[in-house]
């Protein structure tokens, strides 16, 4: 039923082979000169490297988990529902007094705050965030 076109024919005709292209000569290169491969700019990291970056991240996790539960619990214990305030304010002030903390709490924890790019601090900041609304939210209930 399916006839093979002129078209696919002469595709077929020209593709070239993996060796072919190998000797095609470069431009601007001299002849038998090596062509210097790229070099990676990702750094790769030693198995100890590895391992401290894999405890930083369980720990910058512990921390921001246990400032969101206890924002939580002093949040409900100071004003329940919360229903004569407005409950944004109360998460912009979770949100800045938990990033002051953090700041004076991973340099004593052996955590560089100096290499945390905003991915870390948006991270660390959700999980804050996070933790205080399902405590409050449990509290409530």
């Amino acid at each position: 039923m399916s006839k093979k076109t002129q078209r696919s024919k002469g595709l077929k005709s020209t593709e070239t082979k993996p060796a072919e292209l190998m000797e095609i000569p470069v431009e601007g290169v001299a002849e038998g000169a090596e062509i210097p491969e790229k070099k990676s700019f990702i750094k790769e990291m030693s198995p100890e490297e590895k391992q401290k970056a894999h405890r930083d991240g369980i720990i910058k996790t512990i921390v921001a988990a246990l400032l969101g539960i206890v924002a939580g619990f002093i949040v409900f214990y100071q004003y329940g529902a919360g229903e004569d305030r407005i409950w944004y304010a109360l998460l912009t002030i979770i949100f800045v007094l938990t990033y002051y903390l953090q700041k004076l709490i991973y340099p004593q924890l052996q955590i560089d705050t100096k290499a945390f790019k905003f991915k870390d601090w948006f991270y660390v900041e959700f999980i804050v965030l996070d933790f205080f609304l399902v405590t409050w939210t449990l509290l409530l209930n």
